[in-house]
């Protein structure tokens, strides 16, 4: 494909047609123009910054059809659906789709803008062959990092599709992802025969989202106070499908509609409760990580760990979920000291060819959870940015944490463990440094150690803590048996070589995401009576078109026509967000409302 040269006039005309936006956001300009040009691209952008546009603009002004590479079929569906509601002419080809041969033709016959497909049809002959009957203006690999072992997302069907492109190569390829490291990043460009001045990398940061990690003592009050203060859809991730059932079942005593979802469901129950939560305003999904790829739902309010992420790359790309419309969210995660154990514990599993790159990983996650300093930093600085030192917007820049310096403490515990023969669990090592004499105690004559005792009143409250800590950054183990051993730099503590500091989180009720007043923001903020009204037609709106009430507008649309109130199809058209297919469709029922107020 030669150099197109769209004026900048133009481009910008069809972005405001199409999407309603009168201006592009972060890279997506320069996406959007070296696409727009035939140049490959690798696009790193966080999740909300656009992506799917910077391929749909390209795609309705190029002729052919763009041919989209995606991972799940319940995502293909859901951008099918905002990809229609603005106009643009897009088909999915899977395997539950029944019009299969009627997509064909229209791709045959020039009447597609966007294809969807998985990679595992892709990489087949057959579509090889029907794609080289019609016309390819683009291919967009969506989830890009699934095409490295690097990747925590690894799918091989990935690393089939450079053959399919390689046949085609005038057309631009353009890769999309969230969450890639310079690893990472390297390996997508050489898998899919992008050159490295094709790298575009957006940041990482996502200030609307306000992360708060805290230790877990009781988790369901814990996550009530997180359902409690933040209005809107939310996600709780749980480690296991029993957990999943339990809590879901647990967390409908908050009133708000609560449904489960994991792998082991029944595929049409888990289809339907994921369409529920879609189309909800409200509705809390418990869930394992098998559930959120698959979904393009930009209004979730929160993101809510029941406990640790296998990693920093996994905890980025779950919290990312939330807040996808722009509009302030929360990313709660409850972590405890057996969440480190087993992910250590699982490390024997990993060949050992990536036990050290996996072992890096969690040492990662123990910083992020066990730093008095700013999260947002942190996080970006793990993917290498060089980001200033506070945020203003996560827990410890809200609420500044106390540290102590626990070092001595830790000599004492370290000690007792290592004295008490690294087999007793830390109640019993609690006792025997407390001076607890009982019966347990007295008979192994762990009375008569030097270490029986020597904790203060004042160093007491710290043990349960420091355990904690201790396990998190690896220098205490479990044994098989459930008991404490020495690890990671337990010698380097005792012998006065490594300090260790102890965070010590404030005592507050509801601090999991909480902010002065309301910690999500209410829906309507200034309780408007207008924007209540728009919603509640847009859910009308949405009932009768069979689609979730965000294809119809997001919030922040709602909200400008609120505040602005335009009187005319004309000043309704200026408000980002409508576009000329939705003032088609949608304009004068919205002025008829706005007008009775």
């Amino acid at each position: 494909m030669t150099d197109t040269a769209f004026p900048q006039s133009e481009i910008l005309d069809r972005l405001h047609a199409v999407f309603g936006f009168n201006a592009f956001r972060g890279v997506q300009a320069d996406v959007v123009e070296r696409v727009l040009a035939g140049r490959s691209t690798l696009a790193v952008m966080p999740t909300g910054a656009g992506k799917s546009l910077t391929y749909q603009l390209p795609a309705v002004m190029l002729p052919g059809t763009c041919v989209v590479v995606s991972p799940l079929i319940a995502l293909m569906h859901d951008q099918l659906r905002s990809a229609t509601a603005n106009g643009i002419r897009a088909a999915t080809l899977t395997s539950v789709d029944m019009d299969r041969g009627q997509t064909i033709d229209r791709f045959l016959a020039g009447d597609l803008d966007l294809l969807y497909v998985a990679p595992e049809r892709a990489s087949q002959p057959h579509f090889l062959d029907m794609l080289t009957r019609g016309r390819v203006a683009m291919f967009a690999i969506d989830e890009a990092h699934c095409v490295s072992e690097w990747g925590h997302d690894f799918r091989p069907d990935y690393r089939l599709l450079r053959p399919l492109m390689d046949a085609f190569p005038d057309v631009p390829r353009l890769a999309l992802t969230a969450t890639a490291d310079r690893h990472t990043r390297a390996d997508i460009l050489a898998q899919l025969g992008i050159p490295e001045e094709g790298l575009i990398v957006a940041g990482f940061d996502r200030p609307n989202i306000r992360y708060a990690i805290t230790p877990r003592d009781n988790p369901l009050r814990q996550l009530m106070t997180v359902i409690a203060e933040n209005p809107g859809p939310g996600i709780v991730y749980a480690p296991t499908r029993a957990q999943v059932e339990k809590l879901s079942q647990q967390l409908q005593a908050s009133g708000r509609p609560c449904l489960p979802y994991h792998a082991g469901l029944d595929p049409q129950v888990r289809a339907d409760n994921q369409a529920r939560f879609v189309a909800s305003e409200d509705m809390v999904m418990v869930a394992t990580v098998a559930f959120g790829m698959g979904i393009d739902k930009p209004d979730v309010r929160f993101v809510a760990h029941a406990a640790c992420p296998k990693s920093i790359e996994s905890y980025y790309q779950e919290t990312g979920r939330a807040g996808r419309d722009g509009d302030p969210s929360v990313a709660v995660m409850l972590w405890g000291a057996e969440d480190f154990v087993r992910a250590r514990q699982r490390l024997a599993e990993v060949e050992e060819h990536r036990r050290a790159g996996e072992r890096t990983r969690i040492d990662a996650l123990a910083s992020l959870v066990e730093t008095p300093h700013c999260r947002r930093a942190l996080l970006l600085r793990h993917f290498g940015e060089n980001p200033p030192p506070s945020c203003g917007n996560c827990d410890n820049c809200l609420d500044a944490p106390r540290v102590t310096d626990a070092t001595e403490v830790a000599r004492k515990l370290l000690s007792a463990v290592y004295r008490t023969g690294q087999s007793f669990g830390f109640g019993y090592v609690e006792k025997v440094l407390t001076g607890v004499a009982d019966e347990r105690v007295t008979q192994r004559g762990h009375d008569q150690l030097s270490v029986f005792g020597i904790v203060t009143t004042d160093e007491a409250p710290l043990l349960r803590p420091l355990a904690r800590a201790l396990q998190a950054r690896g220098a205490l183990v479990a044994t098989e048996h459930g008991g404490l051993a020495l690890g990671g730099d337990a010698r380097a503590i005792l012998k006065g070589e490594a300090d260790v500091p102890l965070v010590l989180v404030p005592k507050k009720e509801g601090r999991p995401g909480r902010r002065r007043g309301s910690a999500g923001g209410a829906l309507n903020p200034v309780g408007d009576p207008l924007f209540d009204a728009l919603r509640t037609l847009r859910r009308d709106l949405a009932r009768e078109a069979g689609v979730p009430p965000y294809v119809i507008f997001h919030d922040s649309v709602l909200r400008e026509m609120a505040a602005a109130r335009p009187a005319s199809l004309g000043e309704l058209g200026q408000i980002g967000g409508v576009g000329t297919r939705k003032l088609d469709a949608y304009g004068d029922r919205f002025l008829a409302v706005i007008r009775q107020w």
